[in-house]
């Protein structure tokens, strides 16, 4: 009776091991599987990314298809804007990434001011993804313009919030637009996209006067709003050897331009 006791517990644990072996074997291929697709998931992305935002450094509006998207609401009642975006098909389907950013800026930079709800006092962003240029619409003159005569890739618009702002209780008004943006092919290899330097330009309201307040050779990586001040600080590196992209070892410099009335950026640092 014991001897089969014994055969029973060692059979038994047999099953057992040859079940975990199994379900350990099983496991090991599904992971393996699940890393195979997000391997290749992730390369898709990337050369559908490089595709897509993306592109020829001579090109037209006319030769690129473009889709318009909302109208922009800003706070120069007789000005209106569009956003145009590159324009791609998933089936039937055309898509349009449009990103509007309204975030207060004791959310954004930990101030403790909360008399504004925009990104900055007076001023909404629309971050591009595929963002080709912006149409302006005067309802007083009933004429259109673009703000760019070609194909560009806008990585952020600033303008004038719809909603009314204050700083200390006093009212702000912006009667400006500020955009960043990839709009040459200044490494020269035929494409405009993120390994291009990054302008930074000012608009009038009309849009039609356009200023560069960054140097040409400069790339802007970020921006930082000084709230006792009302001045925007412009993070920018030079491209100092000329080749037209951002290199590692480039310096890294600060620029500031205040917002009452944008002017060239002066260096801070």
């Amino acid at each position: 009776m014991k001897s089969k006791y014994i055969i029973f517990i060692k059979l038994t644990v047999l099953n057992l091991v040859i079940i975990l072996s199994l379900s350990c074997s099983s496991k090991r291929t599904d992971i393996k599987d699940e890393q195979i697709v997000a391997i290749n998931s992730v390369e898709e992305e990337n050369n559908s990314d490089s595709t897509l935002n993306s592109i020829s450094g001579n090109a037209a509006m006319s030769q690129i298809a473009t889709v318009p998207n909302n109208i922009i609401l800003t706070g120069l009642i007789n000005h209106r804007l569009v956003s145009i975006y590159k324009q791609h098909q998933q089936g039937n389907t055309t898509i349009v990434d449009d990103i509007r950013q309204k975030v207060s800026y004791s959310e954004y930079e930990g101030s403790d001011n909360m008399e504004y709800t925009h990104y900055m006092p007076g001023i909404d962003i629309l971050s591009g993804y595929k963002l080709l240029n912006i149409s302006h619409y005067d309802f007083i003159t009933e004429k259109q313009n673009l703000f760019f005569n070609k194909p560009v890739l806008i990585k952020t618009l600033y303008y004038p919030a719809f909603e009314q702002d204050s700083i200390n209780k006093i009212p702000v008004n912006r009667n400006y637009y500020l955009v960043s943006v990839y709009d040459v092919d200044t490494n020269k290899d035929t494409v405009i996209n993120k390994k291009d330097l990054r302008h930074f330009y000012h608009f009038e309201e009309t849009a039609t006067i356009k200023t560069s307040l960054l140097p040409l050779d400069y790339s802007v990586i970020r921006s930082q709003y000084d709230y006792g001040k009302d001045i925007m600080y412009l993070y920018a590196k030079q491209d100092i050897n000329k080749n037209g992209i951002i290199d590692k070892n480039e310096p890294l410099h600060i620029f500031w331009i205040e917002l009452k009335n944008p002017q060239k950026a002066k260096r801070l640092y």
